[in-house]
């Protein structure tokens, strides 16, 4: 007779959020799926879905790191901030021909 069987509980192994987490981090997930639109036979949209959900760490031990050399996310190393510095000395010199403009007298 089983211990269950004679009433006696049994603990079980619970698994915290965190825990779950910790793993998919670790280990990683992939969710893959494919979504078709069709009308008639005829396919009218396709969309292929492909997500991979893991830690930094893992995922430059398979190889991704498109992060590092990203633009947006990088600060694109001082070219946008001179374009930006252009941009903003440009506005300054509009806004004074601006000025000039609505004095009377001229």
């Amino acid at each position: 007779m089983s211990m269950q069987a004679r009433g006696v509980a049994v603990p079980r192994e619970t698994t915290t959020l965190a825990d779950l987490l910790d793993r998919v981090l670790d280990k990683g997930l992939v969710v893959a799926g494919d979504i078709s639109v069709s009308l008639a036979n005829v396919e009218l949209l396709t969309i292929r879905i492909r997500l991979l959900v893991c830690s930094i760490d893992k995922a430059e031990q398979i190889g991704l790191n498109w992060w590092k050399y990203d633009r947006s996310l990088t600060g694109g190393g001082g070219d946008d901030q001179t374009a930006i510095g252009r941009l903003e000395k440009r506005i300054s010199e509009l806004e004074r021909d601006l000025e000039r403009s609505r004095k009377p007298g001229r």
